[in-house]
């Protein structure tokens, strides 16, 4: 799991996980951006960084909720990235 120790925040143990986002340009001016590793993890901005920060705190209120429910957290590292070469 792709994912590092961090020790002591505030009394609480703190697990950083590296989780890897797909950035789309929109239609109509923008970013949407998705977590393949937490289904329905999307979210949305008008530049890549604004895009990039408003993924990263969607991604962390999915886990808060997941913690919350008794879920698992997702392995980052199931996700792959890869590229195909087509020519037609």
């Amino acid at each position: 799991m792709e994912r590092a120790h961090a020790g002591n925040a505030g009394g609480h143990d703190v697990n950083i996980y590296d989780f890897k986002v797909i950035l789309e340009p929109d239609e109509t001016g923008g970013y949407v951006v998705s977590c393949p590793s937490i289904p329905g993890c999307y979210s949305q901005g008008e530049t890549i960084d604004e895009a990039l920060a408003n993924i990263k705190e969607a991604i962390e209120l999915c886990l808060e909720v997941m913690q919350e429910e008794g879920e698992d957290i997702p392995d980052p590292s199931r996700v792959l990235v890869g590229s195909v070469v087509v020519t037609r």
